[in-house]
């Protein structure tokens, strides 16, 4: 089984950054691609960006230009830069497996949150 820790989160104000950090441990062997999703108050969750193994990258288009995903394949980490943060970007942001590979048990997130 694979687990995930996500860290990086935190307070900031609009304009600014964040970058958010993934650990994946367990029998990461299996994990082919990796993405990241948010779950605002109020909404359901919802993918924000993804990587493949070999380093393709596919974004929402409300966050092109402002965030990028990379991933580190030997120390099975995956990271979220995120720049020009808006209020919208307020959620708890996990990761995981993207569509169509099934998701493995969901960690406990890192909560983001873009306020003046």
């Amino acid at each position: 089984q694979v687990q995930f820790v996500e860290s990086g989160g935190g307070l900031v104000q609009p304009g600014g950054s964040l970058r958010l950090s993934c650990a994946a441990s367990g029998s990461t062997f299996s994990i082919y691609a990796m993405a990241w999703y948010r779950r605002a108050p109020g909404k359901q969750r919802e993918l924000v960006a993804s990587i493949t193994l070999s380093g393709r990258t596919n974004y929402v288009d409300s966050v092109k230009g402002r965030f990028t995903i990379s991933r580190d394949n030997a120390k099975n980490t995956v990271d979220l830069q995120m720049n020009s943060l808006k209020l919208e970007d307020t959620a708890v942001y996990y990761c995981n497996a993207p569509p169509p590979y099934r998701a493995y048990p969901w960690g406990q997130g890192t909560q983001v949150t873009v306020s003046s």
